[in-house]
C-alpha cells in the first residue's frame, strides 16, 4: 500500500466503518480496484440501496491512487470510465422511478406515498430540474434519491440525460482530477474530510439561494396582490340609491 495514499486516507476513515473506507476498498480489491470503484459509483448514482456508499471520498482517493501508481490505468481513461458509470447509474435510477413510482404513489391507502407528492416533485423539476440534477451530484444521499425522483416526477428524459451528463463530468471526472492534482499536497492530505465537506457546502449554496429567492418572490407577490385588492376596493364607485318616493 502506498504510504502517500495511506496518509491521505487516514482522516477519511472517520466517515464510516472500515469496509466503507476508500483506502480499504481500493486495497482489498487490488487489481480489480477500478472495476469495483465503477460499480460503487454506478450503485450510488442510481440504485436506492447505494445511498450510503462513499462517492465523493472514493473518487478523490481514486484520483490519488492513479497518480501514486496503485491503480495502473491512465488518468484520462479512469475519468471516462467513472463518468460512464455515473451516467448509467442515473439512467437506471431514472427508469426505476419512472416505472415503479406510479405504482407506489397511486396506492389509495398509502400514508407515505401520495399522489400529490408526485405532482409536487414534477413541478419542482419543471422549475429547478436542470440545476437540481447538476448540483445534486455533489450532495451525498441526495444524488441517489434525486435521480429516482426525477423519474417519479416524469422529468423529460432528454433534458434529464443531458444535465445528468453535465453533472457527471463535473462530479465524477472533476473530483477524480481534483484528487489527482491536490491529493499529494500535505495540507490537503491531512484535511481531506474538511475538503470534501467544503465541496459539498459550496455545491449546496446555489440551491439555498434559489430557495431564498423563491420565498422572497412569493412574499412580494402576495403583498402586491393584497395591495391591488385594496386599491381596487378603494377606487370602486359607491352607488347611491335614492329611496325617496317621486309619486305623491
Amino acid at each position: 500500500m502506498s504510504t502517500t495514499l495511506a496518509a491521505a486516507t487516514t482522516s477519511v476513515q472517520a466517515l464510516g466503518p472500515e469496509w466503507l473506507d476508500p483506502q480499504f476498498i481500493i486495497e482489498w480489491l487490488g487489481p480489480w480496484a477500478l472495476a469495483g470503484v465503477c460499480l460503487i459509483i454506478f450503485a450510488e448514482c442510481g440504485l436506492l440501496v447505494g445511498f450510503f456508499l462513499p462517492g465523493d471520498s472514493l473518487l478523490f482517493i481514486t484520483g490519488l491512487a492513479v497518480v501514486t501508481g496503485l491503480i495502473d490505468t491512465p488518468l484520462w481513461l479512469v475519468c471516462v470510465l467513472l463518468l460512464v458509470a455515473a451516467f448509467l447509474g442515473n439512467v437506471c435510477g431514472y427508469y426505476i422511478g419512472r416505472k415503479a413510482g406510479p405504482a407506489i404513489f397511486d396506492k389509495p391507502n398509502s400514508r407515505l406515498f401520495k399522489r400529490e407528492n408526485v405532482d409536487r416533485t414534477q413541478a419542482f423539476f419543471d422549475k429547478y430540474g436542470n440545476r437540481a440534477i447538476v448540483l445534486g451530484r455533489f450532495v451525498p444521499i441526495v444524488r441517489t434519491f434525486i435521480t429516482v425522483m426525477a423519474g417519479v416526477g416524469r422529468m423529460d428524459a432528454k433534458r434529464f440525460f443531458t444535465f445528468s451528463a453535465i453533472g457527471g463530468v463535473a462530479w465524477a471526472a472533476g473530483v477524480t482530477l481534483l484528487g489527482a492534482a491536490l491529493g499529494q499536497i500535505q495540507f490537503v492530505r491531512d484535511n481531506i474530510e474538511m475538503m470534501l465537506i467544503l465541496v459539498v457546502l459550496i455545491s449546496v449554496l446555489p440551491i439555498v439561494f434559489e430557495v431564498i429567492k423563491a420565498r422572497r418572490e412569493k412574499k412580494v407577490g402576495a403583498q402586491g396582490l393584497a395591495e391591488d385588492v385594496l386599491d381596487g376596493a378603494s377606487e370602486e364607485p359607491t352607488q347611491v340609491i335614492d329611496t325617496r318616493r317621486t309619486d305623491r
